[in-house]
């Protein structure tokens, strides 16, 4: 079945302008399922609706649910962008890659532009003269770095107004970690040679302080000034310190962020290293949401536009593993955030910068796994989830056991329906099963009917196993329990239709009281129960909301799996069953004589083929001739 556009959108597309701007596909409902830029808004957004494009599965769940189209027109493609990202962030398409995080990363910031600057943390870049350094990608280690560099330049971190006639000094002077301008010990150019420094230092510029300290600390001991010598050795002890923590990495890298992308099962985690001045400062891992059935190319560029346009400072580069499509665009972007400063893109091939992103994607991966694991074997924070899940529904007890059912389907082809089973807040996959919707394929594509008839061959087998229980298997496994033991919850992927049907399935077979209901909105990350018109919404930060949602995402990457297997199995029958004399007993026969491959069937000998039941000599010959 061909999709059509309704008439509403077709008249949308026809009189879109060309011109670039900012799309906004809105549902039924009214509420922004995606929002796009274009270079030119009619040819692009046209491009969803086409029947020849290669889309991806959530471009064709995406624009059967878009029921509205708004658009503005921008100044120009760099406008756009800027645009989309704002809207991005306010509205939190469902449909639009998104960071799981909006988090700032702290600097050292030294305020330069004072007479007696001060050396402070923060986490916001102002243009008002101070020098910043950084990101750092924790506050602990900015922490760390200032507690080491005051030991060799004893800064200021008092409010005092200095005027050099003071009568007395703070304690700090006393321990040495203050160099007391405030009595004159130091005059302001004095103090202002002593933050040069040490910004040299933080700069990546250590050398030429490095030569003076240990010049003067030779000086001091060949004068028998041990004690100011041994001050000198400390600092440069410190000095040192903070070089060997920040590491030197290649000539000729002075201001770059080397990006890394690591994915599995619907999975996304990007690795960002930091590298300022010549001298790696840090590295962090960012986890990324709605990234499944989208390529690397389009994650890494969503994720380019989301995290710089928060970010306090732009790098001079920017080395991804591969090209993005807006990679001009992005460029001429970040060039005007850095108020006229050049930034390039580049995917390096060889060398020493296509070394440091191989590092960068193994630390990636290396995270990823992490993420993973840590939730898995952190069963604190699965009983946290668990708890906090009941309290929120108002379950009877935990549950321990949720399953949930997700549709996967092509414009009525090959629809799958999976169940994924969680057990104490983590994956159960031994249980995980498919369900090819058989009623439904020759009247269209019914998500709604796709979940009844998923729903009700669960439950029959429920009550089947209740009735007529199979004997134990060998080595004491109970082939029933996987349809025999009801969920603690049910779980449905969906809004409040999908919730009907599924509830219109349980009183049917009796199980109203007994299986509790859920159904989750993606758009808003809403929780509906049947019977009740609001929906209940977690916190953001709760634990049970990272339950459900993984629950819900790999129920979803699930049945796109098994939908893909499908298709391709689809695929490969309608080609056999093309040849003359090939039915659907004879395809099924050659699929499971040669492992489901139509390459091992194109290969076989005549004598291979007719070793398969059905398949003559002439048959194999024919078989052969067309394949």
């Amino acid at each position: 079945m061909t999709f059509q556009p309704s008439d509403h959108i077709r008249t949308i597309l026809k009189h879109l302008p060309l011109k670039p701007g900012v799309y906004l596909m809105k549902d039924a409902d009214a509420k922004i399922i995606y929002v796009g830029k274009a270079k030119r808004l009619r040819d692009r957004v046209r491009s969803y609706f086409t029947t020849n494009a290669d889309h991806q599965q959530k471009t064709l769940v995406m624009r059967q649910l878009v029921a509205d189209i708004d658009f503005i027109v921008a100044e120009s493609e760099v406008k756009a962008l800027i645009l989309e990202e704002t809207l991005i962030k306010r509205h939190k398409p469902r449909f639009n890659i998104s960071l799981k995080d909006d988090k700032r990363y702290p600097y050292i910031r030294i305020s330069w532009h004072e007479a007696f600057p001060k050396v402070e943390t923060t986490r916001r870049v102002v243009q008002d003269g101070s020098r910043y350094f950084g990101p750092y990608v924790t506050m602990w280690a900015v922490q760390n770095t200032l507690r080491v560099l005051r030991k060799a330049f004893p800064y200021l971190t008092c409010d005092r107004i200095i005027t050099g006639k003071d009568e007395r000094a703070c304690l700090f002077y006393d321990i040495k970690l203050c160099q007391a301008p405030c009595i004159g010990a130091v005059n302001q150019e004095q103090y202002r040679a002593m933050i040069g420094e040490l910004m040299d230092v933080l700069g990546g510029k250590s050398e030429a302080v490095i030569t003076r300290m240990t010049s003067d600390m030779q000086r001091a001991a060949e004068a028998l000034q041990f004690e100011k010598a041994a001050s000198l050795r400390d600092q440069l002890k410190a000095i040192d310190y903070i070089t060997q923590e920040h590491k030197a990495v290649t000539p000729g890298m002075e201001n770059q962020d080397v990006i890394a992308l690591a994915r599995e099962n619907g999975e996304a985690v990007v690795q960002i290293m930091f590298i300022r001045n010549g001298r790696l400062i840090g590295s962090d891992s960012r986890a990324l949401e709605g990234t499944l059935d989208v390529n690397d190319a389009e994650v890494l560029e969503a994720f380019v536009k989301q995290f710089y346009a928060g970010a306090p400072e732009i790098p001079n580069e920017l080395i991804l593993p591969e090209q993005v499509e807006e990679a001009r665009i992005i460029e001429r972007w970040l060039r005007d955030k850095r108020s006229g400063g050049k930034v390039s893109i580049s995917v390096p091939k060889r060398g020493d910068k296509h070394a440091l992103l191989k590092l960068a994607q193994e630390n990636a991966g290396e995270a990823l796994r992490m993420m993973k694991a840590q939730w898995e074997a952190d069963t604190h924070k699965q009983e946290t989830a668990l708890a906090e899940l009941q309290e929120a529904l108002s379950l009877p007890k935990p549950p321990n056991r949720i399953e949930c059912y997700d549709i996967s389907t092509t414009q009525g082809t090959a629809i799958v329906a999976s169940r994924v089973v969680f057990t104490q807040g983590t994956p159960k996959k031994d249980e995980y099963r498919k369900f090819n919707i058989r009623t439904i394929m020759h009247e269209g594509s019914d998500d709604y009917q796709s979940m009844r008839e998923a729903l009700t061959r669960r439950f029959t087998r429920w009550r089947e196993a209740q009735e007529n229980p199979l004997p134990i298997a060998p080595g004491g496994k109970d082939r029933d329990e996987t349809w025999r033991l009801l969920p603690d919850l049910l779980m449905v992927d969906g809004g409040k239709g999908q919730l009907n049907v599924a509830a219109e399935v349980l009183s049917e077979f009796g199980l109203t009281q007994k299986v509790p209901l859920i159904s989750l909105a993606k758009q808003y990350e809403e929780i509906y129960l049947p019977g009740k018109p609001l929906p209940v919404v977690l916190s953001r930060r709760s634990q049970a909301l990272y339950l459900v949602q993984r629950v819900r995402d790999e129920a979803h990457r699930f049945a796109i799996t098994s939908h893909r297997a499908a298709r391709t199995k689809l695929g490969m029958a309608s080609r056999l069953e093309t040849i003359p004399g090939i039915g659907p007993s004879r395809r099924k026969a050659l699929l499971k004589a040669f492992g489901n491959s139509i390459n091992a069937i194109k290969n076989a000998s005549v004598e291979e083929l007719t070793r398969v039941r059905g398949i003559t000599p002439q048959l194999a010959e024919t078989i052969r001739e067309l394949l």
